[in-house]
């Protein structure tokens, strides 16, 4: 029994020994992390091209032509099928292009007054045609809509009391919290819970701007930052984040370029008319085309407030770095932004943020979607934004009957 067992203390031990062997010549490998199958928060990484070798590029039609070698919009397309067939049934979105029941609608034109000062742009006074045969009016002049059927109140309360045949109150609040003033008929908010959606994605926000798009990106300095409300929190975090990767601070807030604006410095061509003073949002999106990266980082990050901060800096042609709200992906085409709560420190976004810097293919993909169409969400975060807002008001006005609308 003695002989037995020293037997098989032996054979254990030549086993090992083989085992290490072979393990240290690499005929053995364990999985790494890295290569075992990813979760939801690793599929970020499985975009880095298979090569270690840094490949740093400026030249962004020469990504796209390397992606579209290797990768093409068919596998694309293929990777995010559900979405181009199925669609994708969320909560955070109304279903604004659904089927209208025209018979809902009492009245066959409604007239919108825009009271007290609002920052809702000019331009979007006008006489819209909308569904079931609907017009809308939708004015800030008294003179144009002189007998309303409802009054927009944004920054200021509405009436305390309205009468019968008073118009009907609505007030629009797209601030993160978003806070009833507890005397309207029709509440609009960023969210879909409440009457009236409007996110913030909409082609309104940033009108006559100077849109020149850069396809050379910045190679040295990867990442474009601007604030002037320098909120704690949020300053904390960006100036963690960008002590790890070189960047170019606009704005007030941890300003590294020499002043606020400094941007029409850096890039004469984003300068929209020499003859006027600039003001900073006349060249945002040229600015920022310039860099590969965009840091977005919200006020408040709470569900649905996805703001300007983000869809500025996609329509500029950069990538997005996000933290905000934790729905994100609910509002934006798939594999459009690098998402900062996936990781599981900024040291290890910011290494992630270098290696994709340096590789054309990856950061391309980034890129993917609106070159193949594949815009998921997106489209239907555009249909519900403010763009859309004054047909979508106007038709909740007419299915409550305007001034023929009964007070409570």
């Amino acid at each position: 029994m003695q002989l037995k067992s020293i037997n098989t203390i032996a054979i254990t031990l030549m086993f090992s020994f083989t085992f290490v062997i072979l393990f240290l010549t690499g005929f053995l490998e364990f999985p790494s992390v890295n290569s075992s199958i990813p979760s939801p928060k690793d599929t970020i990484f499985s975009t880095l091209t298979k090569s270690n070798t840094p490949e740093p590029f400026q030249d962004l039609h020469k990504a796209f032509n390397k992606w579209d070698s290797q990768v093409g919009c068919s596998q694309f397309r293929e990777k995010h099928k559900e979405l181009l067939i199925n669609g994708s049934k969320i909560s955070s979105l109304q279903n604004v292009e659904g089927v209208i029941q025209c018979g809902e609608l009492q009245m066959n034109h409604v007239s919108v007054l825009v009271k007290g000062w609002t920052w809702i742009p000019d331009n979007m006074d006008n006489l819209y045609s909308c569904r079931c045969g609907l017009s809308c009016l939708w004015t800030k002049s008294s003179v144009l809509a002189d007998k309303p059927d409802a009054l927009l109140f944004e920054t200021t309360t509405p009436p305390l009391k309205r009468r019968d045949g008073d118009p009907l109150r609505a007030y629009m609040d797209l601030e993160a919290g978003r806070k009833r003033s507890g005397y309207e008929d029709i509440y609009i908010s960023y969210h879909a819970k409440d009457d009236v959606q409007s996110t913030y994605a909409g082609a309104l926000f940033h009108n006559n701007r100077n849109y020149h798009i850069s396809s050379i990106k910045n190679n040295e300095t990867l990442v474009y930052w601007s604030s002037s409300r320098c909120l704690p929190q949020r300053n904390q975090l960006a100036k963690k984040l960008l002590s790890l990767l070189t960047h170019h601070s606009f704005g007030k807030c941890m300003n590294n370029v020499g002043g606020p604006d400094m941007a029409l410095s850096f890039y004469p061509e984003c300068i929209k008319d020499a003859n006027e003073a600039p003001k900073w949002w006349d060249h945002l999106h040229c600015a920022m085309s310039h860099y590969k990266f965009v840091l977005a980082i919200e006020n408040t990050m709470t569900e649905s407030y996805v703001t300007e901060k983000l869809f500025y800096a996609l329509d500029s042609g950069a990538v997005p770095i996000y933290f905000g709200a934790p729905n994100v992906w609910d509002f934006i085409p798939p594999h459009s932004i690098i998402d900062g709560t996936q990781f599981s420190s900024l040291e290890q976004l910011a290494s992630y943020v270098r290696s994709l810097a340096n590789d054309p293919v990856a950061y391309a993909e980034y890129h993917a979607w609106r070159r193949c169409g594949v815009l998921g969400n997106y489209g239907k975060t555009r249909a519900a934004s403010l763009d859309t807002l004054p047909c979508r008001l106007c038709e909740a006005v007419s299915r409550k009957g305007g001034r023929n609308s009964k007070a409570l």
